[in-house]
């Protein structure tokens, strides 16, 4: 840990008197020892935006035994830099409270990071040189598959196909993941491998796509990809641990300090917890089991809430629908340019129950929901149960109860949201991927039902912010800058986009630190710098709320301290 003393003179001879204390001097005044107070880590000399409206900015802050002791300016934070202090001088860099990624999947991120990436990639025909070049690497690895092409950029402007993949990789199964994780494409090895004909039959929840001479293309969509279920190998346990391991580090290096982990089992949050005593897990996890086992004995066994709120287990995930791109996301009306309505997981019958117990039980619930159709069936399935359960017999009389994603909501049902307090938690970074072929897919009509933070905030509510990584990059700089830019990274916008439906820089910012920790029951102690308060700070070379947005993806991320401690530091 590199400690930066360039202090303003006042600090030095605070810091000069303060040893000639703690040395026994006879000089010392009583005076001198109760202003010298010795901080774990001060940083001094930046732009703060504390999150708190009582004391919105901030020059300096000091930190020790992982809470923030001061907040204010560098004259008051001198008296904290003393002793073995590590002082930092931030040269005006701006600092935020803890990036919070409201909504991604941990594993998924860190194994991203070792396997065959396929994100970023411009055309069909790179992707598929990427995939050869990755399987000549590994002429030893039975099943090759990778994750992240999305088709959405692509001059191509179509899914790929078997016949693709079967020209560059005939005698291998092959499986490649869609970014959103809800389709797949296989090759014809693998397809024969899993059993699937043109005959199979389609899941509830999933389909077996089919070209118009009734062949299969590969692309096995949502449940569908169950078929390939128990072929390809299960990473080991130390595979899994290293993956998360990895995930972690990987946030913490572009600013993240605190995840909710969108869906999970028994095995990786052991596999967290194993971390965390070996000190290797970087950031805070807020964990979400998913709806089945795993819930089920969250449900019976009841929440695990770390009083320091690093590792907490309270929250359940379902997944109503599929994803926008793929077509599986349920709508009330058929797709403008495919002949389905999209597909849905579960009936409200289906889901209800396990609500029902959740809220007796204390128990958080996040459903997916991305059509119009799966976003009404939630809110009907919540609407029942909330019903059903008066508030004496709930633990917790305030359940926060959240719909991830809410992409595409007709308007009676935003009010349903605000009538239940039900949270939507989004990520902006969908909307400007999803705008180079939401209007093909939904029609200019069903834009001005898309992706509606302006409207869901001018109502009252709260919109956590996040990434959904790996679906998506899950950079926070993307993320702010799609909430209010409403473009892509390249300044495009849509026709239709709806400018208007921005939010403001103070908004985003709230998006991303106090609304996610809200979401989560954990803003006493988190999500804005205040005194008294865990000590998360994200610390960047350019200050995102004064700067132009075309310069947000330059500016890069110096310092980021979780409870405490130093994670990254540039």
């Amino acid at each position: 840990m590199i400690k930066n003393l360039l202090l303003a003179s006042a600090a030095v001879g605070l810091l000069a008197a303060c040893s000639a204390e703690q040395s026994g001097d006879a000089g010392s005044s009583t005076d001198m020892a109760q202003a010298c107070t010795a901080a774990d880590i001060v940083l001094t000399n930046g732009a703060i935006y504390t999150v708190n409206e009582n004391n919105p900015t901030a020059q300096a802050i000091a930190i020790k035994d992982s809470k923030f002791i001061y907040v204010g300016d560098n004259d008051g934070a001198a008296r904290y830099a003393c002793g073995n202090a590590n002082v930092i001088d931030l040269g005006g860099q701006a600092v935020y409270p803890g990036l919070i990624e409201s909504h991604g999947h941990l594993s998924g991120v860190g194994f991203r990071e070792v396997n065959l990436n396929l994100q970023g990639i411009d055309s069909l025909a790179e992707m598929l040189a990427a995939v050869k070049t990755y399987a000549e690497a590994n002429p030893d690895m039975e099943w090759i598959s990778g994750r992240g092409w999305i088709e959405k950029v692509w001059p191509e402007a179509r899914f790929p196909t078997r016949h693709d993949i079967d020209e560059i990789i005939p005698d291998r199964p092959v499986i490649l993941r869609r970014a959103d994780g809800h389709a797949l494409v296989a090759n014809t090895m693998a397809l024969e491998a899993a059993g699937v004909t043109p005959a199979s039959e389609n899941p509830v929840g999933g389909h077996i796509n089919l070209d118009e001479n009734g062949e299969l293309t590969g692309m096995l969509v949502d449940t569908a990809m169950g078929y390939m279920r128990g072929l390809t190998p299960s990473p080991t346990r130390e595979q899994t641990k290293a993956a998360i391991q990895a995930g972690t580090e990987r946030n913490v290096s572009i600013g993240w300090t605190n995840f909710q982990n969108a869906g999970g089992s028994y095995n990786g949050f052991e596999i967290m917890k194993e971390l965390h005593a070996e000190g290797k897990l970087a950031h805070r996890v807020y964990q979400a089991m998913g709806f089945g086992d795993s819930s089920a004995r969250l449900i019976e066994e009841g929440a695990q809430i770390d009083p320091e709120d690093y590792l907490t287990v309270r929250d359940i995930k379902a997944v109503m629908d599929g994803a926008l791109g793929s077509r599986g996301a349920a709508f009330i009306e058929p797709y403008a340019d495919y002949d389905t309505v999209g597909l849905m997981r579960y009936t409200v019958d289906q889901l209800t129950p396990m609500l029902i117990d959740a809220l007796k039980a204390g128990i958080q619930v996040e459903t997916h929901a991305i059509g119009d159709d799966a976003n009404r069936k939630v809110l009907d399935a919540y609407e029942i149960a909330l019903n059903a359960v008066p508030k004496s017999e709930r633990l917790v009389n305030d359940p926060r109860w959240r719909v991830e994603h809410a992409q595409n909501i007709q308007p009676d049902d935003v009010d349903r949201f605000i009538d239940m307090d039900i949270i939507p938690s989004m990520q902006a970074s969908h909307a400007i991927g999803d705008l180079h072929f939401a209007g093909d897919r939904l029609g200019q009509e069903r834009l001005a039902n898309a992706y509606l933070w302006r409207t869901f905030i001018d109502k009252g509510a709260i919109v956590p912010g996040g990434s959904d990584q790996p679906v998506e990059i899950g950079d926070p700089r993307i993320e702010f800058y799609a909430a209010v830019a409403r473009k892509d990274l390249n300044g495009y916008s849509g026709e239709g986009w709806h400018p208007e439906l921005a939010v403001t820089r103070e908004e985003s910012l709230k998006m991303l630190t106090i609304w996610g920790a809200m979401a989560a029951f954990q803003e006493d102690a988190l999500g804005s710098i205040e005194v008294g308060k865990l000590a998360d700070v994200s610390v960047f070379d350019k200050d995102w709320m004064t700067i132009p947005l075309d310069q947000i993806m330059s500016s890069e991320n110096t310092l980021t301290i979780v409870h405490g401690e130093i994670k990254h530091q540039k």
